[in-house]
């Protein structure tokens, strides 16, 4: 679909989940993106760290794409542009921070001769086809948030991007009320804002309250300390080496996302003043009440350094009397990766402590009363809920309503909506789906290749190889068993295998199709009467 003389809206990504942020506006024939984000696997994805958007829709009209504005750092918004970005061919326009965030990914992925980056001054106004985009700085747990407001022939948008209220943001700055009531009076046709949080009653709550919720934790501990967050959330890192300064303890960083961070952040003016670390050698040398290590891995990433920390093969170690805290939310889906660590940490007699435990963490996304406050100052006449769950987007629609938002529209991922002119409708849909990095390669997320890894890794493979000379059976079936639960009868099953494969090529020795076929169902067919699964079969039949 080309846009013609109205404002479409279409997510690809991020509407109806969390993560994948990618979303489309379009008007006069073209077509802007905002984010081009990422999500990390699941055990539904075997063998898969990262997922990328489908970007089908839009890749079939790259002459009408005419670039893509980054709201912020974070992965979920920025993680597929090393992936995607090269093959899309049009502008990337981001923040200071964020374009350096971006660029260290190119650089990784040798292309950044093949991606025009451009850099946009905070609260910097530029025009892209027939868009005049303007950053407002907004709140969140990454330097430089921002809200985008794009202005078309039809109307405004205010699109939030990720975003909370603090009036003592620990790094950069934000939009102030009466900057926000000011864009508002002028008048916005829409306002596309952040669910993740609005089943939250409260705020979200302040970064210097965690500096203080942190200092007393930290103060009365006296093993030593491993913190872990996310990598990206820079504020953290600002307040986590201001809580080391306040209690006397060395700063230790473990986690390359994390020297990556504070790289880009001090070679864009932040973090300036974050102390000097320390190596994981004079870590473990200096006495245990002297140290603090950030660490990746509060996710229960299998690769971080918090995992590796916990397993005994990192260099830094954790024993009894230390305390690890985890000063970050966990994302639904990580429960059982964060719990295994925790236990592993726990067998130690490492001290565990969360935002259970203590005030050691404050959410970036919007509570209930910072959505209402932005819809006073921003006074849309239509709402779009983006970033979140099914639940999350009907929940804030309907708390749009109540605090008098005139239209709200609850869309998901690969509906098109025009907003303007005239009521705002669904007029199309568009394909979505994911990807999947495997290694090197971009597969489709539910094609052949990880249809085939789940099936392996739900009933196992068994490999059969038969030898045939003029129809007839030459030595042994060989049989080599993969993941299936045979294992005190292993001897049994491989006997009673190979009898059932001899047995097929006395009955269909002549036709090879046949056989293959014949094999594979007759040793199956073993498989279930030994252990009640039906594992993947691969035959080899060889004529000889």
């Amino acid at each position: 679909m080309t846009p013609g003389n109205e404002l479409l809206f279409l997510a690809l990504g991020g509407s109806g989940e969390i993560g994948m942020n990618v979303n489309l506006y379009g008007t006069q024939g073209k077509w802007l993106m905002v984010d081009c984000g990422i999500t990390f696997g699941d055990a539904n994805y075997p063998g898969i760290d990262v997922l990328l958007p489908d970007l089908q829709f839009i890749e079939e009209q790259l002459d009408n794409l005419v670039g893509i504005v980054l709201t912020h750092g974070h992965e979920d918004h920025i993680g597929a542009l090393p992936y995607l970005a090269a093959d899309l061919g049009v502008p990337l326009y981001a923040s200071p921070f964020t374009a350096g965030l971006i660029y260290g990914k190119l650089e990784e992925e040798g292309i950044t001769d093949q991606v025009e980056l451009n850099v946009i001054k905070e609260e910097g106004s530029f025009s892209v086809g027939p868009f005049t985009l303007t950053m407002n700085r907004l709140a969140h747990s990454i330097p430089e948030g921002n809200a985008i407001l794009i202005e078309t022939p039809y109307g405004s948008v205010f699109h939030t991007g990720d975003w909370k209220l603090d009036e003592s943001p620990a790094l950069g700055g934000a939009s102030t009320a009466a900057e926000l009531t000011a864009i508002g009076d002028k008048g916005v046709l829409a306002l596309v804002c952040d669910s993740t949080n609005v089943f939250n009653p409260e705020p979200s709550g302040s970064e210097i309250d965690v500096r203080k919720g942190l200092d007393e934790v930290v103060a009365g501990i006296k093993g030593r300390v491993l913190v872990t967050t996310f990598a990206s959330n820079a504020a953290r890192l600002q307040t986590l080496g201001e809580v080391a300064q306040d209690c006397g303890r060395k700063v230790c960083v473990a986690g390359r996302s994390l020297d990556r961070i504070l790289k880009v952040a001090r070679a864009t003016g932040y973090l300036r003043e974050f102390p000097e670390t320390i190596d994981f050698d004079t870590a473990m040398t200096l006495p245990p009440s002297d140290v603090m290590i950030i660490a990746t891995g509060g996710q229960g990433e299998a690769r971080a350094a918090l995992n590796r920390i916990a397993e005994d093969t990192h260099a830094l170690k954790l024993h009894a009397g230390d305390t690890v805290i985890f000063s970050s939310r966990q994302i639904p889906g990580n429960e059982i990766a964060i719990g295994r660590i925790m236990n592993t940490l726990a067998h130690k007699g490492v001290e565990i402590i969360t935002d259970r435990q203590a005030f050691v963490h404050v959410s970036g996304h919007p509570g209930r009363p910072e959505l209402a406050e932005m819809y006073r100052w921003i006074r849309p006449q239509v709402l779009v809920p983006v970033h979140g769950e099914l639940r999350h987007l009907h929940e804030q629609a309907r708390f749009g309503k109540e605090q008098g938002i005139p239209t709200t529209v609850t869309q998901t991922n690969g509906e098109i909506w025009k907003l303007a002119p005239g009521k705002p409708k669904q007029v199309g849909n568009a394909p979505v789906g994911r990807l999947v990095l495997d290694g090197d390669v971009i597969l489709p997320a539910d094609g052949t290749t990880i249809n085939e890894r789940r099936r392996i890794a739900l009933y196992g493979q068994i490999s059969v190889a038969v030898a045939i000379q003029g129809g007839r059976l030459k030595g042994a079936p060989q049989i080599r068993v993969q993941g299936v639960p045979v294992e005190e009868d292993r001897d049994a099953f491989l006997e009673e295998a190979a009898q059932a494969a001899a047995d097929a090529v006395k009955k269909d020795g002549r036709d090879i199709e046949k056989l293959r076929e014949s094999v594979r169902l007759a040793v199956r067919r073993a498989a279930v009467r030994f252990t009640g699964k039906k594992p993947v079969v691969d035959v080899l039949i060889v004529e000889l």
